[in-house]
């Protein structure tokens, strides 16, 4: 049952995965742009390359001849996965969900046109001025975001008018790929916003995880916390809108969708096609399998008979501060002397401010407030020093 499995990008999420696919015997062979990153520390082999180079690409598909691609991040090639899918590789979860949500004009688009789903107005813009357009007819305040970023990069909210020129140059400098083109939604009045870990299965129905709440900013998530408070009804819309679209873009594995809740009901915001950073809080032992596990079964068409919460968890980020070519770490024995704690360092072998370096895990019983195990995340999160 041993496959090759290609990891495109090899971020702490990757990391994650291939630790898990290694417990049941997987051979993986890790890719991103840098040496020692994260995931490669872990793998059995590893390569360095720009994965926006399509030959590049293309060498080393043919090289390792892997049974399964699965990208981690958004800055792949990823047109050329319809051709690996026609060789008979396996692209995680299918190369049309890869396509269409490394973009996120063509997974937006899907949501609310073809499926009809509910989602924040928006236009698109290739320009400053076609962003000055765009905001005048969103309305202010909005939120623009590039096309192709990750972990909220070159994201910014138009609070007036004089703020749409920066948000245009912010949005180009962290853009991903070789798009420069931004997502312009109105603002959402919402209440909370969560992660619905959805899994796709080969032969079995759609699953999902108990609804991840978190906050969030510069775009990015800084505590996570299982289960969020959702009323059943907003549950069952969120997972009816899950099914829909990733019914519409093929294959197995988790998806990490995102929602907005308000009064007037669940609106859809983004989707991943892979394990969600919010959903580390997986790692603080919340379920029977983690979101990494998950993802690896569905792929590897390993049935899952069912996912159960069992214990109430959070996460909150450790970042540097500063950049280092050697970051080291103070304050760890103190997170490790705390009950009911957990943590994991990344190994990231260099640190740039707001740099995500590691996480803080907690947990308690299922009866215990959430809002409380959350609030000993963030406090022993605080403990470490990122040193440069």
């Amino acid at each position: 049952m041993t496959k090759k499995i290609l990891l495109l990008g090899s971020g702490e999420l990757g990391k994650e995965f291939v630790i898990a696919a290694q417990r049941i015997g997987q051979t993986v062979i890790a890719v991103d742009s840098y040496a020692n990153a994260p995931a490669m520390q872990v793998a059995h082999q590893f390569e360095v390359i720009n994965m926006l180079d399509g030959d590049a690409l293309d060498t080393i598909v043919a090289k390792h001849q892997p049974d399964f691609i699965v990208p981690e991040i958004e800055a792949i090639r990823t047109e050329r996965f319809y051709d690996y899918e026609k060789q008979g590789i396996t692209v995680v979860p299918s190369a049309k969900a890869a396509n269409f949500t490394m973009n996120r004009k063509a997974i937006r688009d899907l949501a609310a046109k073809e499926l009809g789903l509910r989602t924040a107005n928006y236009r698109y813009a290739t320009s400053a001025s076609e962003l000055e357009k765009a905001v005048s007819e969103v309305g202010i305040p909005c939120v623009v975001k590039p096309l192709m970023s990750s972990s909220g990069k070159g994201q910014s909210t138009i609070k007036s008018e004089s703020d749409i020129e920066k948000a245009w140059q912010y949005a180009v400098e962290g853009s991903r790929g070789d798009v420069v083109e931004v997502i312009v939604e109105a603002f959402v009045n919402f209440n909370s916003e969560i992660t619905l870990l959805t899994i796709t299965q080969n032969n079995n129905p759609t699953l999902f995880c108990a609804p991840i709440g978190h906050r969030q900013e510069r775009g990015d998530y800084q505590e996570s916390w299982q289960p969020a408070r959702v009323s059943n009804a907003a549950i069952a819309e969120a997972q009816d809108m899950a099914r829909k679209v990733t019914e519409a873009l093929g294959g197995a594995g988790l998806f990490g969708v995102e929602f907005f809740l308000t009064d007037e009901g669940v609106y859809f915001s983004e989707l991943s096609p892979r394990p969600h950073d919010t959903g580390m809080v997986t790692l603080a032992g919340t379920q029977n399998f983690n979101e990494f596990e998950l993802h690896l079964r569905a792929i590897l068409s390993l049935p899952i008979a069912a996912i159960t919460l069992e214990k109430n968890g959070a996460s909150a980020v450790i970042l540097a501060s500063e950049n280092s070519d050697n970051p080291t770490f103070s304050g760890v024995e103190k997170v490790a002397a705390l009950p009911k704690t957990d943590f994991r360092l990344f190994g990231k072998p260099t640190s740039r401010p707001y740099r995500r370096m590691g996480v803080v895990l907690t947990n308690d019983t299922l009866e215990t407030p959430i809002e409380s195990i959350t609030e000993r995340a963030k406090e022993t999160a605080a403990l470490v020093t990122v040193n440069a």
